[in-house]
C-alpha cells in the first residue's frame, strides 16, 4: 500500500490524502484551500492524481477545508461514492451548495472588473449545480457501523467530537488474506464540550494519520472563555457598542448559541442585565446548520439529550434571532442599539462578517471576539496579530475596536488533548504521519510524542508519497475481534435500555450481557439495527417535545 499526501500537508486547509492498495484507490477527504489569494489559487490547480481513477472517498466531516473540493473532483471525472456519517451528509448538503454559490458570485464580481479592464473572463471553480451533482454520490452511514465498501476494504466511523458528525475513521484493508488497519483522526475535538460527545479512543492501528492543528499550544479552559465572553459582552454593551463574533457556521456557532442559552435563561443578575440585548445569527448557512443540529439528536452528549427530553431545546431561547434576507442583514448595522452579532466566515475571508467588521472595527465602543483558529494569511489572523487597519470592500478601515481571541472555544484538541488521545493506543502504530498543522506545530508535536510516548512520527511538509511498511498484519479474525470488547457490548446494552421500545427481550435472547460467543457478524448486525432505532427514537422525541412546547 501507498499513501500520498495531497493537501493539509503545509497548513491546516485543503485536507486530501490518497491511499493506493493492490486493487483500489481512495481518498481521505477532498478539502478546499483557505487563506490568502495565493493559498486559494491552489484550489484551481490539477489534482496530483486522476479523479476518474478514484474508486471512493471517505469524508471525515463537513468543514469546507475537508469537503470543499468534492464538486471539483466530480466535475473532473470522479464517479464513485463518498462515505460519511449521516449528520455529515446533512451538513454537506448545506456546505457544498453554499460554497458553489460563493464561487459563482466571486467569479461574477471578478468578471465585472475584468470587463472594465479589458481582461479575459474567468470561470468559477464550480457552480451550485456541480454541488447538487456531488450530493448524488454521498453515502451516509451511522457511527460504529461496520461498512463493507468493497471486497477488500471495510470502514468504521467513530465520533471525533469536533463538529456534528465528525469522525475518526478506522479502515481495514484485506490483502492476501491479511488485514492491515489505517486510522485517520480527521479533526479531533475537545473533551467535555457542550452538545458533542468526547472523541472515541482507538486502541490499535498499523498506520495513523493524525491532525496537529494545535500541536504546540494549550487552550485556556472552556469555562474560562465562556466567563471572559460574558464579561466582554457586559462591558461592551454597557458602553453602547456591539459584540461582533466571526464564527464558523457549523459547530462553533451552535456551541455559542448553547452557551448563551445557559446564560440568558439562568434567571440571575447577569441574565437581567442582558434581557434587552439581542443575539443575532447573521448567516444563512449557520441558520440552516442549526436546523441540522436540531434534527440529529442521536449524536448529542447525554447532557444535551436530557435538555431535549425535558422539552427545552438548548439551541433556542427568547433573545435569539436568525436573519434570512440580505435586507435583514443590512438592517443590523442601521440599528444603533447594542447587540451580539454572530456571523460567518470564521476567518473573515468571505460572507456577511466582512460587512459587520466594516461597520464595527473603527468603533472603539465595539468588540471583535475571535473564537476559532485563524489560518495564516487570513484576514482574521491579521486582526488577531494586531493590524492597525485593514482593507474591506476597497476601503481602509481603522482597527479601533477591542480585539479578543478566546481559544477556549476552539473545536480542535490542543497539544495535551492530542497527546491524551494518542496515548489511548495499546502499542505504537508502525507509522505515524502528522498532517493538518503549520510546520512548527507538527515539528513540535513530533518531538512531544517522542519524549512522552517514544513514538517516531513522520512530519508531512509538502505533497509527498510513502510506501506503508509491512509489519505484523492482523488475520481477518483478529481484525474483527478487536472491534468487539466489553465497551461495545455494554454500549449495546445501554442503547437498548435507553430506547423507549420494549427491547429487553432482544437483550435476553442474544445474551450479550452474559458474554456468550455470538458470531461476529451477528453482533455487528444487532449493533447496526440498534443504532438505526436509537436515531429514530431520539429525533422523534425531539420533534414531539418541540410540538408539545408550542402547544403550551
Amino acid at each position: 500500500m501507498k499513501i500520498k499526501f495531497c493537501g493539509a500537508a503545509e497548513s491546516v486547509t485543503g485536507s486530501c490524502h490518497l491511499i493506493t492498495t493492490q486493487k483500489y484507490k481512495f481518498l481521505l477527504d477532498c478539502g478546499q484551500f483557505q487563506g490568502n489569494k495565493k493559498t486559494e489559487a491552489m484550489n484551481a490547480e490539477p489534482f496530483p492524481f486522476d479523479p476518474a481513477e478514484i474508486d471512493f472517498v471517505i469524508l471525515s466531516h463537513a468543514h469546507v477545508d475537508h469537503c470543499g473540493r468534492l464538486p471539483l473532483l466530480v466535475k473532473r471525472g470522479f464517479k464513485g461514492d463518498v462515505y460519511c456519517t449521516d449528520a455529515t451528509a446533512d451538513l454537506v448538503d448545506i456546505m457544498l451548495k453554499d460554497s458553489g454559490y460563493i464561487h459563482e458570485k466571486e467569479a461574477e464580481w471578478q468578471n465585472r472588473k475584468n470587463q472594465r479592464a479589458g481582461r479575459p473572463l474567468i470561470e468559477p471553480l464550480y457552480k451550485v449545480n456541480d454541488s447538487v451533482d456531488t450530493l448524488k454520490h454521498i453515502k451516509p452511514v451511522l457511527y460504529d457501523q461496520l461498512v463493507a465498501v468493497n471486497d477488500e476494504i471495510k470502514i468504521v466511523f467513530n465520533d471525533a467530537g469536533h463538529i456534528l458528525g465528525s469522525a475518526i475513521v478506522e479502515i481495514f484493508v484485506n490483502q492476501n488474506d491479511n488485514i492491515s488497519k489505517i486510522v485517520y483522526s480527521g479533526d479531533l475535538g475537545v473533551q467535555n464540550r457542550p452538545i458533542l460527545r468526547n472523541p472515541v479512543t482507538i486502541k490499535k492501528a498499523d498506520y495513523l494519520i493524525m491532525e496537529t492543528t494545535y500541536g504546540n499550544r494549550l487552550h485556556e479552559k472552556s469555562s474560562t472563555s465562556v466567563r471572559d465572553l460574558i464579561n466582554i459582552i457586559l462591558k461592551t454593551t454597557q458602553r453602547g457598542g456591539n459584540v461582533v463574533i466571526p464564527s464558523f457556521a457549523v459547530g462553533r456557532t451552535q456551541e455559542l448559541i448553547y452557551e448563551l442559552n445557559m446564560v440568558y435563561e439562568a434567571n440571575d443578575e447577569i441574565a437581567k442585565k442582558l434581557q434587552n440585548i439581542p443575539v443575532i445569527v447573521d448567516s444563512p448557512m449557520a441558520s440552516a446548520a442549526t436546523e441540522v443540529f436540531k434534527k440529529n439528536a442521536q449524536v448529542y452528549d447525554e447532557e444535551t439529550k436530557e435538555f431535549l427530553l425535558k422539552g427545552d431545546h438548548p439551541l433556542d431561547f427568547q433573545n435569539l434571532q436568525f436573519t434570512k434576507t440580505s435586507e435583514e442583514s443590512m438592517s443590523i448595522n442601521m440599528d444603533p442599539r447594542p447587540k451580539i452579532i454572530i456571523s460567518a466566515s470564521g476567518m473573515c475571508e468571505a460572507g456577511r462578517i466582512r460587512h459587520h467588521l466594516k461597520h464595527n472595527l473603527w468603533n472603539s465602543k465595539s468588540s471583535i471576539v475571535f473564537v476559532g483558529y485563524q489560518a495564516e494569511g487570513s484576514l482574521g489572523r491579521y486582526i488577531v496579530e494586531g493590524a492597525k487597519e485593514v482593507k474591506l470592500f476597497g476601503e481602509e478601515i481603522a482597527v479601533n475596536a477591542e480585539i479578543h481571541n478566546l481559544e477556549g472555544f476552539s473545536g480542535h484538541a490542543d497539544r495535551d488533548g492530542l497527546l491524551d488521545w494518542l496515548s489511548g493506543f495499546k502499542k505504537p502504530p508502525m507509522q505515524v504521519f502528522l498532517v493538518h498543522g503549520e510546520l512548527q506545530s507538527k515539528l513540535d508535536f513530533a518531538e512531544t510524542i517522542k519524549k512522552q510516548l517514544g513514538y517516531e512520527a513522520t512530519v508531512i511538509e509538502n505533497i509527498s508519497e510513502y510506501a506503508l511498511e509491512e509489519g505484523e498484519l492482523l488475520s481477518i479474525d483478529e481484525a474483527r475481534a478487536e472491534r468487539i470488547d466489553e465497551t461495545m457490548l455494554q454500549g449495546i446494552k445501554d442503547k437498548i435500555s435507553d430506547i423507549n421500545v420494549n427491547l429487553q427481550t432482544l437483550l435476553y435472547n442474544t445474551h450479550l450481557v452474559f458474554g456468550d460467543n455470538l458470531p461476529y457478524e451477528k453482533i455487528m448486525e444487532i449493533n447496526n439495527i440498534l443504532l438505526e432505532i436509537e436515531k429514530s427514537s431520539l429525533n422523534l422525541g425531539s420533534i414531539v417535545t418541540s410540538e408539545d412546547r408550542q402547544d403550551q
